[in-house]
């Protein structure tokens, strides 16, 4: 259906990717992943021909449509959500437009012999059969139906487009795509901005499609869930495997093994070779063999390992003046958009060093009450902001905006404090802004580069509160870590609306779960939460599972439900301690290098080897309690 052969593409004299090569089929579900900037809404733009390449060829199957979910969209102001939607069925309305004409123009003819009336009888006939086969009987039910998948309620069609933030202006054109009925989906990132009721949907959606689908994005659950295929873009080469993103990532590292036991061998082989070469070649009797072995050395095709791209954000944010114990107590707050009531009498008080994770619908007034906390909207009620605070706020719609007409540095210094100007530059290079990226207009960076701005950003001040809305939207997965890393090590306060469960675990202390205009606290991290509602995940709460149905399934008392229970808390918990020993022997593993490398400097810093030491300590206490969990799971 779609062929692409040796593609290269470069910007500013930087190779993106080089003569890359594959094709789509009917029936390909393909995960296209790599870190922010490796070049995959760039390949999607040269596929859907808003760019060109620099060489290589894209060949469509003639008759073939292409359906490109931009992160970018320009919609036009006045339209209701389902004239926008509607705007996807072009040929179909103006079909139903021409119809309305010859209808009214037949009945105001008398002429009914003529020619002419027979030829407007015979293109009516013709008209009313394309409206039929193009869905025009449907459209209209099947657009509202779409729509209400991702999201929208009923009453809410009806409502001008821009009454709307640009995540749910995103669906609506994530809707116009799916109601095109392409042959091939391109869909970049379509799951940020949408509630997980909406993301199961869309995959039910896609599972059902029959052409081919090549999408990006950063959530792993989604792309196992849907695809079937996955095309990795790093350092400029393409990895292609019939393998959904898990299995991909183990089947990588299985060939990368594989290429460095094969290397390893052939070096061996080399080494051997060249020392006889040296002994051989003095010897004017085993000269003949010394030419064979080099020759033979010539031929052999050398094994390389797949280079891995290891580059990562190094995020810390800046320690905040101490704020006072209270640092903010809402009391009563009622808010409500127009007769929509979000938020009824909330009682809420966060104290320092508190950190809190917002869970719940969309819709049930999340983003509204850190908004409210943050000054950006009006309620009833009282916000009360404790001693000292400074507040840092981190937007669902941060990366949007951002001055497009202004470079990435002029961004950052337009924010900076004096005493900050001088480390902008270091600060964009922890973000992966480096040499002339800082140079580049913010309107040409992809949807995560502006999103790692836009996180830059807020650490040209020292916050020592931080309410951040869905901050992992349009961040790789490695992105993802680093933040989360850099938030559990963050000494203030901290408030986080995500719907990502595998980001949450570990970070928060406390949960408030927002329903029916309430707001109900738990204290303890997501998994004690999810525990509580005794369900698996977000997915199970927000498709409308709870404890109700899960006690009239599992009875309290069942001794096999409390046993998985315990079996899944325990490997959660094992793998938490297994991923801090993996970060403690890397640390100390950069130690043991800086001693073998520098071992003057290093030995010249007087705290260097009480860090060495706590290390090691911290790294024993681990290993018990790795070895008390593993013997609880045994």
């Amino acid at each position: 259906m779609l062929s692409i052969h040796q593609l290269t593409k470069s910007f500013g004299g930087t190779t993106i990717f080089s003569d890359i090569t594959f094709r789509l089929t009917p029936g390909d579900r393909v995960g296209l992943i790599g870190k922010n900037g490796a070049g995959k809404t760039t390949l999607m733009r040269l596929i859907n021909g808003d760019e060109p390449a620099d060489s290589g060829t894209i060949a469509l199957q003639k008759g073939k449509s292409i359906g490109f979910l931009r992160q970018d969209m320009d919609f036009e102001r006045g339209r209701t959500v389902l004239e926008e939607a509607f705007t996807a069925f072009k040929e179909v309305q103006d079909a139903e437009k021409r119809i309305a004409e010859i209808t009214e123009e037949l009945s105001d003819r008398e002429d009914h012999e003529s020619k002419a009336y027979q030829d407007l009888i015979i293109e009516l006939h013709e008209l009313n059969e394309r409206y039929e086969l193009m869905g025009g009987y449907t459209y209209q039910g099947d657009t509202e139906r779409v729509l209400q998948g991702l999201g929208f309620k009923q009453e809410e069609l009806q409502r001008l487009t821009d009454t709307f933030s640009g995540g749910w202006r995103m669906r609506i054109e994530l809707a116009k795509i799916l109601l095109q009925k392409n042959d091939i989906l391109l869909l970049d990132e379509p799951t940020n901005h949408l509630d997980i009721d909406s993301i199961i949907w869309l995959e039910n959606f896609l599972a059902q499609f029959k052409g081919a689908i090549l999408m990006v994005s950063h959530d792993k659950m989604f792309l196992d869930r849907v695809t079937n295929r996955t095309i990795e873009i790093s350092l400029g080469r393409i990895y292609d495997y019939n393998k959904p993103y898990t299995q991909f990532l183990e089947l990588r590292e299985e060939i990368r093994e594989q290429q460095r036991n094969a290397k390893k061998n052939q070096d061996r082989e080399i080494q051997q070779a060249e020392r006889l070469i040296n002994r051989f070649r003095a010897k004017s009797t085993k000269a003949a063999m010394a030419q064979s072995l080099i020759k033979k050395l010539d031929k052999m095709e050398r094994i390389e390992v797949d280079e891995v791209d290891e580059r990562v954000m190094r995020v810390s944010f800046p320690k905040g003046e101490r704020s006072g114990r209270i640092v903010a107590e809402l009391t009563g707050i009622c808010k409500a958009f127009d007769d929509n009531l979000v938020l009824d009498q909330v009682d809420l008080k966060i104290e320092r060093g508190q950190k809190i994770a917002f869970v719940g619908r969309n819709g049930e007034g999340k983003t509204t009450l850190a908004r409210i906390l943050v000054g950006e909207l009006d309620c009833e009620g009282q916000v009360k902001l404790g001693h000292n605070v400074t507040l840092g706020y981190f937007a669902q719609d941060q990366a949007e905006h951002l001055d497009g007409s202004t470079t990435v540095l002029d961004c950052m210094a337009s924010t900076a404090s004096e005493s900050m100007r001088s480390k902008v530059r270091d600060i964009l290079g922890a973000f992966l802004f480096s040499g002339d990226d800082v140079d580049k207009y913010v309107r040409v960076l992809s949807g995560g580069e502006r999103n790692r701005l836009a996180l830059a950003r807020m650490l040209v001040q020292p916050f020592n509160v931080l309410v951040m809305d869905e901050p992992t939207n349009h961040l790789d997965i490695t992105s993802k870590n680093v933040l989360k890393d850099a938030l559990m090590a963050y000494d203030g306060t901290l408030v986080i609306v995500s719907h990502d469960r595998e980001f949450m675990q570990g970070l928060t202390d406390r949960v408030y779960e927002f329903q029916h205009n309430k707001v109900k606290e738990y204290l303890g991290d997501i998994d004690f939460f999810l525990e509580q509602r005794q369900v698996d995940s977000f997915r199970d709460i927000e498709f409308g599972a709870g404890t109700t149905r899960n006690k009239a399934q599992k009875p309290k008392g069942n001794r096999d439900y409390a046993e998985q229970k315990r079996l899944k808390s325990l490997q959660n918990k094992l793998g938490a301690v297994e991923k801090k020993i993996h970060t403690l022997e890397q640390e100390i593993a950069g130690m043991d290098r800086d001693l073998e490398l520098n071992y003057e400097s290093s030995a010249a810093d007087p705290a260097f080897f009480d860090r060495y030491q706590d290390k090691k300590e911290a790294l024993q206490v681990l290993m018990q309690k790795w070895e008390s969990i593993t013997r609880s799971l045994e």
